[in-house]
């Protein structure tokens, strides 16, 4: 038996515990998840060198997944666009049952791998792309099929698993092994697998943008401000590295686009928007670097 599908030896009478208990309990398990990606640190760091050179080269991103793990892969390629301007066309998501299935259940979908192999050609993968391959199992037929897919057009494989010796983690270019063990909810892998799942994207996505240099310190830089809250935070960003006031940062920002770099480039340096866009690509979008060069 898989042990993504095993009892639980911990708590077998889970449906007695007095609410506080039980709350704490559930609270408690999600540790492993933690523990999991901790282990997992060397292949995700891996999986980031790798895909690196790939995605400057102009690939992109493409997660795959079924149920919990295909909703998770959906949510991590969205966010990428207003945390760090990332183009909404290199990070696409591939979830069995279509968009549908981000909201409702559609039974058996994962079971279809021909259908994730079909979706995943038509997205025509190159070896410039990085796929994300995410199956609590190992071994969900849909995921399978993507992957045979995106391994015939040269793509790199990154595949996330729950099950030690699991096929997709076998046969992915770069398996991660996320060991969280049996759920405290027999067979339920959107708690503790889910979580390992969800902590891993974070972990691999985050990184993989850092050295993009889409960060500045632990600042977030490259935000695209789609709504009040990431407005305001584009100008306290502005005012906190530049150093200027209120007025000066607004009056830059909205020259700028609202992109922080520049204007934090074109204040720092007092420097046109011209001239601050064309240090900030000779510096390949780095601002430390673009800072710091005469």
């Amino acid at each position: 038996m898989l042990n993504t599908e095993a009892s639980s030896t911990q708590h077998p009478d889970l449906d007695l515990y007095a609410l506080p208990t039980l709350v704490d309990t559930l609270v408690q398990d999600q540790l492993d998840a933690v523990r999991a990606v901790q282990a997992a640190g060397a292949q995700i760091a891996a999986a980031v060198a790798a895909a690196l050179p790939r995605i400057q080269a102009g690939g992109r991103l493409i997660y795959v997944g079924a149920g919990t793990s295909g909703r998770l892969g959906v949510l991590d390629s969205v966010e990428l666009y207003p945390t760090f301007s990332w183009p909404r066309e290199r990070a696409l998501a591939l979830l069995a049952g279509g968009e549908r299935a981000m909201f409702v259940a559609i039974e058996g979908a994962e079971d279809d791998g021909p259908q994730g192999a079909a979706e995943m050609l038509a997205l025509a993968p190159t070896p410039n792309d990085v796929v994300l391959l995410l199956a609590a199992s190992g071994a969900t037929p849909y995921v399978m099929g993507a992957l045979r897919a995106a391994r015939a057009g040269g793509a790199l494989t990154l595949g996330f698993a729950n099950n030690p010796g699991a096929a997709l983690t076998a046969q992915a270019d770069i398996g991660i092994f996320l060991d969280t063990g049996a759920e405290l909810i027999a067979g339920s892998t959107r708690l503790k697998a889910g979580s390992s799942q969800k902590i891993a994207l974070n972990t691999f996505s985050s990184a993989l943008m850092v050295k993009l240099n889409k960060v500045y310190g632990n600042l977030m830089v490259d935000l695209k401000p789609t709504n009040a809250k990431l407005l305001q935070r584009a100008l306290a960003l502005t005012m906190r590295i530049s150093g200027a006031d209120e007025a000066r940062a607004q009056a830059v920002l909205a020259q700028c686009g609202h992109h922080v770099k520049l204007a934090v480039l074109a204040l720092n340096k007092q420097l046109s928007v011209g001239e601050a866009r064309a240090a900030l690509d000779a510096a390949d979008g780095n601002l430390r670097q673009a800072l710091l060069s005469p």
